[in-house]
This record gives structure tokens, C-alpha cells and sequence, in this order.
């Protein structure tokens, strides 16, 4: 395989792992936001325990994704860097805001007024993150990232704020709210906090599906190669049958309340939009100039980042799997013993 070709792949791979595991929890802080009715401590305790062993962790497949792009596709970090300035900052604000902002909402011990304010700066952050994410993939797959000279030559909004950037934003945080109620309900024996994440996934679904389909609407004025890359691929439109079917499981088991098939099923389901956008973007990086074989380092460089990667995986992916089953198996002892007390 071309080593721009793999390389890639690991990036669009990483991007998969990262909005299923950060993507829940960033989804977990926008219901937080939203949390509502008799129940609505309660529902806070449960996205604070499935979030706090681990949440942090996540964000290794991110740096992962940017320290590639650094490294394998200097011209495409530059120009996403350069035009789209505003967001990805607005992006490292919410995620720095989140972590501190949790962390103070935890383990302040003063007073209550002092633990609401960071818990809404932790929501919002939560929620404004994978907006802007979203905001980012929609502007590389349009046609207004265009740097010239270490210049932008569509300035500093518009290459973002226009509709089809700001839909596929709204998009991505909705699919990460419906994927983070979805994973809620496996969270708790409670049924009453399962009904209420259930509603919740339902919902947000539903949104995603309408979202979806604007999105494919609008790239028709502003992105219109992204959408018959959609629409005009053979092995895309396989892939996102594939999705639609996944959704389809979900809500059906959603509906059913079968709630550990839902969660594979939506896992699944957002998974496969991820890898359908990646599969109509190719070959490009960022539309409409940097591909990733014009933008990409030299062979000799690119295969020697993969060798690091299949080294650096030999480490991660056990310290991972370590991780989350020493301290996923220790919350829910605890829970148990809790219910049994």
C-alpha cells in the first residue's frame, strides 16, 4: 500500500476511536447540561461515574490524529491551522475548559453556587468542543480553505461560517449526545435513569437523522464534490447502507429496551459515517488543493511514522485495555456494593 495511503487510514482510524470514546464523553457533558425532572442528581452521578475513570484518557487518539497530520501532511496542518485559526482554537478552549473546569466542579469543596458555575462551564464546553470539531471536517470537505503564502485567502470566517461547516457541526454534536445516551443506559441497573437516557437517545437520534439529511441538502450549494462522493461511490454507498442499518438496529433495540445491542448498534452506526465521510473525502485531506499525496512527506519519512505507530500501538492498546478494566470493573463493583447496601 502507498505509505501516504496507510498513513491516512490510521488517521481516519484514529478519528473512529476517538469520537466513539471522546465523542461519548463529550456528549455525556451536554446531557449533564440538559439534565432535567425529580431524577436530575441522580442523572448527574451517572455521567459523572461513567465518565470519571477514563475520560481523560481519551484524548490520546486526538494528539495521535494532529501529531500525524504535523508529521505526514506538514501543507494540509498548515492551511487547517492558518484558515481555520478560529475554530480549532475555539476547539483547544473547550477541551482545556472541560478538563479544568470538571476537575474544579469535583474536588472543590467550598460552596455549592462555586460547584454550579464550573458544572456549566463543563457542560458548555462539553457541547461547544465537538461543534466545532464538526465545524472543522465541514470546512476541509467544502471549497473555501484556500491559503496562499501562509495567507488565507477567504480571511478568517468565511471559510467556516457558512451553512454547510455550521450544519455538519450541529451534526456532530448530535450524533455525540445520541452515542452518549445510548452508552447511559448501559451505565445503571436503574430503570427510571435507563428510561430517561433512552428518551434522551431516541431524541437525539432522531435530530442526527434530520441533521444528516440537511447536510446532505446544503453541500449541494457550497460542497457539492463531498456530496456526490457520497452519493456517486460504489464501496461509499456500501458503507453507508451499512450505517443506515446500524441506526436502524439501534432504534430498534432502543425501542425495545435492549439497551447493550443499542449501544453496539450505535457505536457502529457512527463509526461507519465517520469512515463513509473519510471514503468520499479521498484522496483529499483538504478540499479543494491538498490531497494526501501532494501534501504528504517524503516515503522514506511516512513509513518511518508508521514503524513508530506499530511500536507506539504495541505499548498503548494493552496499557489501554488495562486501564479501563481495572477502573470500569472497580466502578461498578462499587455500584454494586451500593446497591446491596
Amino acid at each position: 500500500m502507498n505509505p501516504a495511503m496507510a498513513l491516512a487510514g490510521i488517521m481516519l482510524g484514529s478519528l473512529v476511536i476517538y469520537s466513539l470514546l471522546a465523542g461519548a464523553d463529550y456528549g455525556a457533558g451536554f446531557w449533564d447540561l440538559m439534565c432535567s425532572g425529580p431524577r436530575l442528581e441522580k442523572q448527574r452521578e451517572l455521567i459523572a461515574q461513567a465518565i470519571q475513570p477514563v475520560w481523560e484518557t481519551n484524548h490520546v487518539w486526538l494528539i495521535l490524529v494532529v501529531v500525524l497530520m504535523f508529521a505526514g501532511f506538514a501543507p494540509a496542518f498548515g492551511a487547517i491551522s492558518i484558515a481555520l485559526g478560529v475554530p480549532v482554537f475555539l476547539i483547544l478552549l473547550g477541551i482545556v475548559l472541560r478538563g479544568s473546569s470538571y476537575v474544579f466542579r469535583t474536588y472543590f469543596a467550598g460552596s455549592i453556587r462555586t460547584q454550579l458555575y464550573w458544572g456549566k462551564v463543563f457542560s458548555i464546553s462539553s457541547s461547544m468542543t465537538p461543534l466545532f470539531l464538526g465545524i472543522v471536517i465541514g470546512a476541509i470537505s467544502s471549497d473555501t480553505v484556500l491559503v496562499n503564502n501562509d495567507i488565507s485567502e477567504n480571511g478568517f470566517l468565511r471559510t467556516w461560517f457558512h451553512p454547510f461547516p455550521l450544519i455538519v457541526g450541529a451534526l456532530s454534536l448530535s450524533l455525540f449526545a445520541y452515542l452518549s445516551a445510548c452508552y447511559l443506559t448501559v451505565e445503571t441497573d436503574d430503570t427510571a435513569l435507563q428510561d430517561d437516557f433512552r428518551s434522551r437517545a431516541l431524541f437525539s437520534g432522531f435530530v442526527s437523522l434530520l441533521a444528516a439529511f440537511a447536510t446532505y441538502v446544503i453541500a449541494g450549494n457550497s460542497a457539492q464534490e463531498i456530496r456526490d462522493g457520497l452519493s456517486g461511490t460504489p464501496y461509499v454507498l456500501l458503507v453507508e447502507s451499512c450505517a443506515a442499518i446500524a441506526a436502524f438496529v439501534a432504534f430498534q433495540a432502543l425501542w425495545s429496551r435492549q439497551y447493550l445491542r443499542a449501544r453496539i448498534a450505535a457505536a457502529a452506526q457512527v463509526g461507519l459515517i465517520i469512515i463513509g465521510w473519510g471514503a468520499a473525502q479521498y484522496p483529499y485531506l483538504v478540499r479543494p488543493r491538498l490531497t494526501i499525496f501532494n501534501s504528504a512527506a517524503p516515503s522514506s519519512v511516512l513509513v518511518e511514522i508508521q514503524i513508530a505507530c506499530v511500536f507506539g500501538g504495541a505499548v498503548l492498546f494493552p496499557s489501554l485495555f488495562l486501564l479501563y478494566r481495572v477502573f470500569k470493573a472497580h466502578r461498578k463493583s462499587v455500584l454494586a456494593d451500593t446497591t446491596l447496601v
